[in-house]
């Protein structure tokens, strides 16, 4: 896909970030808006190219069109990992020290863009689905992409902890959510790309998490971003 067109299409996501997503450093400066790297530009071109490519034989995403793949998937994605990674310099400040874990990933959204965005976390892709995480080890070897562990198992079958989980689009929301808070360090961030009709139900799934008011997703009139962290042990 036209690296200018996807770099149109996703500007609404990249303009304006929500106050609560900023440091303090980054609100005194000013500076809310980000243009994406050429670089940046030609792996979601190439991602697009090899999630149509796939789609074609297995079902990763009910959305066909191009341009809607890069506002829905993309778009989402990347305004989730400017609010978990605020800050310009972000993919050099967490380079090895952050921890992300993208639970139930699917097609890879939002992990991927996540990593997109900020090159230096260490990812983790959980997926239950052999074809789908098949896929994503194609989509990380197509890009490039270091860091990345694909766990091909459910999430409650993972092991490790994690700085940040994030939630996209699961079966069995309740479930899943759960799964997400055990899979957290200490005072680790869940982030969660949901309708605005779950974020009761997330609240109280998990009433000891310190949700923050949920932000609205740009051109969605239903989806938010609800970010909540661990309290301290």
């Amino acid at each position: 896909m036209n690296v200018a067109r996807i770099a149109e299409l996703l500007q609404p996501f990249l303009d304006a970030v929500p106050n609560a997503c900023h440091s303090e450093q980054v609100r005194r400066s000013g500076e809310e808006s980000a243009v994406l790297s050429p670089t940046q530009l030609d792996h979601i071109s190439m991602y697009i190219d090899i999630l149509t490519r796939w789609n074609a034989r297995i079902n990763l995403t009910a959305i066909r069109d191009e341009e809607e793949i890069v506002t829905r998937h993309f778009g989402e994605s990347l305004f989730s990992a400017r609010c978990l990674f605020p800050d310009a310099s972000a993919s050099e400040a967490v380079r090895g020290r952050v921890g992300v874990a993208d639970l139930g990933s699917g097609a890879g959204f939002p992990g991927i863009p996540i990593k997109l965005w900020a090159p230096g976390i260490q990812l983790t892709l959980i997926e239950s689905s052999h074809k789908k995480a098949t896929f994503l080890r194609e989509v990380c070897r197509s890009l490039a992409l270091t860091d990345v562990d694909i766990q091909n198992v459910r999430g409650e079958e993972s092991v490790q902890t994690y700085d940040i989980a994030t939630l996209r689009a699961v079966e069995n929301f309740e479930e899943a959510l759960r799964i997400a808070a055990r899979l957290l360090n200490p005072e680790g961030r869940l982030g969660l790309l949901i309708g605005s009709s779950q974020v009761e139900l997330a609240c109280s799934t998990l009433p000891d998490v310190i949700w923050k008011p949920p932000l609205p997703v740009p051109l969605s009139q239903s989806r938010v971003l609800l970010l909540g962290e661990s309290e301290p042990k």
